[in-house]
């Protein structure tokens, strides 16, 4: 039905119906009482309209704190649809703000900043990493313009500019960033901002290794390919042949050495390859290190271990390799005569191995980086002692695979403490004290 109809139709009947009623008032009561009745009538309408209008305009002021009636004719269906739609407004208001908190959150949640301006480039927005990428604060600097709050010349350069095509990548409070302006709506602008630093950092680490590791294989091979050229070339002595395949054994060796090195690092950081955790036989492990620390001495140090603590879960190869590199390191760098003392023992954490030696010592600055592949403190004497650079960097990665933490305690010309930690989760049982010479 027509609309109209709907809504004039049920009023023109009551109108009607009314003043009919009026009329009959007056034909059986003269009609000067009719015409009162209409009046009184008309007037009762009015109020009643003019009623209900002042109830819909407190409750539009406030729908919290005030309910329409039921209301009467036509006003029953404006108060119901009025109430239908703000059911429905509730609704959505609330869809909304549900949206709004899931939008927030996966703002916040994201590693990446993201900093919402308007066309003048006014601070509206930014989640929490755009606050640590830039420095900014989202309730302090809101309002305020973005380029006075980000102090950065090829920054400015890139707004000024306004060629927002391509990323920028700038250094700004110690971090490379990927910064990208981009343009939304009419009057907004969305600056992102990507962390580059740790993955700068990384590809650094890629480019020195394949450098040093080229480095490394390439000593060696150089040493192998001239003497075998030597020995091509010219006819030599018995005694020379020998003095040379002596040495390129030993470069032979020594290259051998670097490629398990670099395989055991690249089998460690592997996801496709986690650790199977068993139980260790203490004893037996830290008799093995003492027996290779010995054989790579061969009697110039006194070696002494002590073994007083539990066994331990985890994978026996990987943390014989870990201790045997501590170990070996030890000996590498004590000069003949010097003392080195192997300890296995329990405390309130866990349970400690600790290596100690009275060997030359690390200097301070050079303590935070000796788990770093191929570093050295001191290259020549490393190359000297056939060390390759990467036993710290195994021994690191081991022990993360078994939650433990290193610690390192030098000082140059004192000698070193290298302390490793396991946690109380990885003993498996306690053993009676043991001391072995």
């Amino acid at each position: 039905m027509n609309p109209k109809l709907v809504f004039w139709v049920p009023a023109a009947l009551r109108t009607a119906i009314i003043l009919a009623a009026c009329a009959l008032a007056g034909w059986m009561f003269g009609w000067t009482t009719g015409l009162v009745l209409a009046l009184l009538a008309m007037m009762a309408l009015v109020f009643t309209q003019l009623s209900y209008l002042y109830q819909l305009s407190n409750w539009m002021d406030d729908p919290r704190s005030f309910k329409l009636p039921d209301g009467w004719g036509e006003w029953t269906n404006i108060f119901s649809r009025l109430y239908r739609m703000r059911r429905d407004d509730e609704k959505n208001q609330a869809e909304l703000t549900e949206w709004l908190a899931r939008f927030r959150q996966a703002m916040h949640l994201l590693p990446d900043g993201v900093v919402i301006m308007d066309d003048v480039l006014f601070l509206e927005w930014c989640n929490p990493a755009a606050e640590q990428h830039l420095g900014l604060s989202n309730e302090r600097d809101k309002g305020m313009r973005v380029t006075n709050l980000v102090r950065n010349p090829d920054f400015m350069d890139y707004i000024i500019l306004g060629r927002y095509e391509q990323p920028l990548t700038i250094s700004f409070r110690e971090r490379k960033l990927i910064v990208h302006i981009i343009p939304f709506e009419n009057r907004r602008q969305i600056l992102v901002t990507h962390d580059a630093t740790e993955t700068e950092r990384i590809e650094e680490m890629r480019r020195d290794f394949i450098a040093n590791a080229s480095h490394e294989l390439r000593t060696p091979l150089t040493v192998i390919v001239g003497f075998l050229e030597i020995a091509a070339q010219e006819g030599l002595d018995a005694a020379t042949r020998a003095g040379h395949l002596k040495l390129m054994t030993e470069q032979g060796h020594r290259m051998q050495h670097l490629i398990e090195d670099m395989l055991t690092l690249s089998r460690l950081e592997s996801v496709d390859y986690p650790m199977r955790p068993d139980p260790v036989d203490v004893h037996q492990l830290m008799e093995q290190v003492a027996r290779d620390a010995r054989a790579l001495s061969a009697g110039k140090h006194e070696i002494t271990l002590s073994v007083d603590g539990p066994n331990v879960m985890g994978s026996y190869e990987e943390l014989h390799s870990a201790f045997g590199n501590l170990a070996s390191n030890a000996v590498r760098y004590t000069p003949a005569g010097g003392k080195i003392h192997l300890v296995w023992k329990e405390h309130e954490g866990g349970v400690k191995f600790k290596v100690e030696d009275t060997g030359i010592g690390i200097s301070p600055e050079h303590i935070s980086r000796l788990t770093e592949r191929f570093y050295r403190v001191d290259k020549s004497r490393s190359r000297e002692t056939q060390g390759t650079g990467l036993g710290l960097a195994i021994v690191k990665h081991v022990l993360l695979r078994h939650s433990g933490t290193l610690q390192i305690k030098s000082e140059a010309g004192k000698g070193s403490s290298f302390i490793v930690c396991l946690p109380k989760t990885a003993v498996v049982q306690q053993q009676p004290e043991l001391l072995l010479g």
